[in-house]
């Protein structure tokens, strides 16, 4: 099957409710990534110095040297920068979900303690701060094994929550194969957290954010200043407070870093946001692992019709009737690159309709020619499929009077001697006038434009039909 794996769809127009404690409007999650001691360093068995997320300018690697300014600089972020952001959110009684690299927390037995103790949630950051993206599949599934095993060790329990960030693409597919994670978090799509069908585990992932994240403050395009740091928070918790209030709760995650927000010309944007937020009311400052248990109790895994995941007779069974007696339709969409976006009404319908669209002619005919008369003879001795019944019944045309009927069967009469296949409409837009009155109009057509016009209500039924079997 030629299937596409990224979900370009997610929660579609119709995001869920979901319900955060207390009726909160956003949920506002602050993660505060602990990653020094933890990051390359020839110490560490490392072939080079850490070159990512510093103060330096240019920074690159050292080939098998220690890099004196940027070890020091990772730990100011252990000595002096941590503390100071643990005094800020201790003090504003907000609980923070640690990103905690498992060789980093080791390394700072003092700092595990004071998470501990204010309640944090210590979730895994991996063994190291190191890439993945070069890592043989069996070398990262020891790498997640050994972090999980160091973890353990050092905090006391096993992480619940996992975020490598530096990730290759088999790393959620490896975290979710290990079972023990209630969240994993190496996405950046959407505003809500959802469940992925990890091989068949239902694996719930709570997305995390690269934009409101102080590591801006070492990137370009990036902050400058801590006031736009201030103000990128603020805009976004805003809009997202506005459309609480008005649509559907969303949540904010904001990432930090000792090292660098913990300085004290960026720290006081992140005071000036916390006061900002604590002055509206409805906000919610959860564990990301409190988001996690409030999800799956709220809203647990749902099943059903998958299209992109079934076999092609599963297909063609469920969907060939969607164009009248024509299966051949759903025969070739299911060779087409379907994948999670086709997973919903809209998606298989645009695959129905492409190979509808980009047949001949003749075949589209054969689509039309399919269709029963309205209100004709086939209706009248009940051998319309059960479909067609329904629709013809949902606009009344089961109810006909005798002068009715007459004529529309006059109608049907004129229009097939004319045109060569019968009217089309999509009787779910309309009532029996208005059916009536469109037939009228149409018929007086020619015939290339009331083929085009037919092909168009054909969709349109089709596009009814469906919304009948998915999302």
């Amino acid at each position: 099957m030629n299937r596409y794996s990224r979900n370009m769809r997610g929660y579609g127009q119709n995001p869920p409710d979901p319900k955060w404690p207390g009726g909160a409007r956003v949920a506002v999650q602050f993660v505060l990534n602990y990653e020094e001691g933890g990051e390359n360093c020839v110490l560490h068995g490392d072939a080079a110095s850490e070159a990512f997320l510093s103060d330096i300018p240019g920074a690159a690697q050292w080939q098998g040297k220690r890099h004196w300014n940027m070890e020091s600089i990772y730990e100011y972020g252990a000595r002096a920068g941590f503390w100071r952001l643990h005094r800020l959110f201790t003090r504003a009684d907000i609980p923070l979900t640690i990103y905690g690299v498992a060789s980093a927390l080791a390394r700072s037995p003092e700092q595990v303690q004071a998470m501990k103790d204010a309640g944090w949630e210590i979730a895994s950051h991996g063994l190291k701060w190191v890439e993945h993206k070069d890592m043989p599949e069996a070398e990262e599934r020891a790498a997640i094994a050994e972090a999980i095993r160091l973890h353990t060790e050092v905090v006391g329990s096993r992480p619940l929550g996992w975020y490598t960030g530096r990730c290759s693409e088999n790393t959620v597919r490896l975290v979710a194969e290990e079972g023990g994670f209630a969240y994993i978090s190496d996405t950046y799509d959407d505003d809500l957290p959802y469940w992925l069908d990890a091989d068949g585990r239902d694996q719930l992932i709570i997305p995390y954010t690269l934009e409101a994240n102080d590591m801006r403050f070492a990137t370009a395009p990036g902050w400058t200043d801590g006031e736009d740091f201030f103000l990128y928070l603020k805009n976004a918790f805003d809009l997202l407070y506005e459309e609480g209030t008005t649509d559907t709760p969303k949540m904010m995650s904001i990432g930090l870093h000792c090292r660098l927000v913990g300085r004290p010309g960026k720290i006081m944007a992140l005071k000036k946001f916390i006061d900002h937020i604590q002055a509206h009311e409805g906000v919610w400052c959860p564990r990301r692992i409190q988001i996690a248990d409030h999800w799956a109790k709220t809203h647990p895994p749902q099943k059903g019709l998958r299209p992109s995941r079934m076999e092609k007779a599963e297909f063609v069974k469920t969907f060939g009737g969607i164009f009248e007696h024509s299966p051949w339709i759903a025969e070739r969409a299911f060779e087409l690159e379907l994948g999670p976006a086709h997973d919903c009404a809209a998606g298989v319908h645009n695959a129905l309709c492409r190979m509808f669209r980009s047949a001949s002619e003749e075949e589209r005919l054969g689509v039309l020619t399919a269709h029963p008369d309205l209100a004709g003879k086939l209706a009248q001795a009940g051998r319309l499929t059960a479909e067609s019944t329904n629709e013809q019944a949902s606009a009344g045309l089961d109810m006909l009077t005798d002068e009715e009927r007459e004529t529309f069967t006059r109608l049907n009469n004129t229009y097939v001697e004319k045109h060569g296949f019968p009217f089309i409409i999509a009787v779910r837009d309309h009532d029996k006038a208005s059916i009536m009155a469109a037939f009228q109009r149409r018929i007086d057509n020619d015939r290339a434009t009331e083929f085009e016009e037919a092909c168009r209500q054909v969709e349109r039924i089709a596009q009814f039909r469906l919304k009948d079997l998915l999302p």
